[in-house]
């Protein structure tokens, strides 16, 4: 165990660019069920959420069911294009590489599509038995489940562990597990002020906009 603090990436905007796809494919899925939702209402709503989470809002608060057809129909438009377009975001593949720090990947997304998404932009052999998934517990983000356990099976407590997350959801799953959380705004979807003020009104420990800061805050830990 090295001195520095344990690092836990969220996968979607933060490793990879993969939120714009994404959330065009499930507002696609959405419009099918006869309701429209614009993508900032969509980024809102579902940012950080894990599709059981995201379903259960759906049918909570707009009365639309997505069934397993459509489930099944929207995972496999959403990998095609995962494989034709998605990239890591920028600085992520040297920035990880070099890191002295431990770290894992933690996300709200099923472990396939986690796998997949870090295999189609080289980072895979960074986070192979490092992966966790909302899968995995109980509650998913906001709940802190997920991050207590990827400190938890990685050796590190709390607060020696820093979260990067792009959500509000993420955010505040970090701060109900006590951790330290970096809001990273330099994904495909959070390059706007609206974004970023967002995630600053949950007053994260810090906000930056590229990967290569990681390694600066890192230094000057805690």
């Amino acid at each position: 165990m090295s001195g520095g603090p344990l690092v836990i990436f969220d996968c979607d905007g933060v490793l990879v660019d993969s939120e714009p796809l994404a959330m065009a494919v499930l507002l696609e899925a959405i419009r099918a069920q006869g309701l429209e939702i614009d993508p900032g209402q969509g980024y809102e709503l579902f940012l950080g959420r894990s599709l059981a989470s995201i379903g259960q809002m759906l049918v909570e608060d707009f009365g639309v069911a997505l069934d397993a057809l459509a489930l099944d129909e929207m995972r496999q438009r959403l990998y095609a294009k995962f494989r034709a377009e998605l990239t890591p975001i920028p600085h992520v593949p040297e920035v990880v590489s070099r890191l002295a720090n431990p770290f894992c990947v933690a996300s709200s997304s099923q472990p396939e599509r986690v796998e997949l998404a870090l295999r189609l932009t080289g980072l895979w052999d960074h986070f192979e038995g490092k992966l966790f998934s909302a899968t995995m517990v109980a509650h998913g983000k906001p709940a802190p489940d997920l991050f207590l356990l990827a400190a938890g099976r990685m050796g590190y407590a709390p607060g020696n562990s820093l979260v990067v997350e792009d959500s509000a959801a993420g955010i505040r799953a970090a701060q109900a597990a006590h951790m330290r959380v970096a809001a990273f705004t330099g994904g495909g979807h959070a390059r706007n002020k609206q974004h970023e003020a967002r995630l600053r009104v949950l007053e994260p420990d810090w906000i930056i906009d590229d990967m290569r800061d990681l390694p600066t805050l890192l230094r000057r830990w805690p």
